[in-house]
């Protein structure tokens, strides 16, 4: 849990990374030195892990968007480790959930169309051993994607 300073931080810095650190205390109603050493015990912390570029998808060249529901034939630590080792290298592959219910594994995958999807399943997903069953929902529009912690 985060301080509620903190947390003004971070609201401000979801919104804007780029923002100076003379910026973000003034937005915060912090000096300077104050801000600076902050945000450095956030990082330093963790709780800050990167920054990035947010890119359009689409705009990008990723046309296509997938939700894949995995199940494993056993629960063996070979196959799940076998299985955790591919995917967390793929590219494609952007988030990859262990969940409980109906599939073992919920992953989201973007490609940049139906050709290099049906090449990721069949050169990729479908050569990975222990897997029982692998179920797609193809995304039609997205409606709501974010990655801003509601602060």
């Amino acid at each position: 849990m985060v301080e509620d300073q903190d947390a003004q931080i971070l609201a401000h810095l979801q919104k804007d990374g780029r923002a100076t650190n003379q910026q973000l205390a003034e937005e915060v109603g912090m000096s300077t030195s104050a801000c600076w050493r902050r945000v450095r015990a956030l990082e330093e912390s963790g709780v800050i892990q990167g920054y990035a570029a947010l890119v359009a998808r689409e705009r990008a060249g990723f046309a296509m968007s997938a939700v894949l529901h995995v199940s494993l034939e056993r629960h063996d630590a070979k196959f799940v480790d076998e299985f955790v080792s591919r995917v967390t290298k793929r590219r494609e592959v952007l988030e990859c959930f262990a969940t409980t219910g109906d599939a073992d594994y919920h992953l989201r995958v973007v490609v940049r169309d139906m050709a290099a999807y049906n090449e990721f399943l069949d050169e990729f997903m479908f050569r990975i051993p222990g897997i029982r069953h692998v179920r797609s929902n193809v995304i039609l529009k997205e409606i709501k994607s974010s990655v801003v912690l509601p602060f």
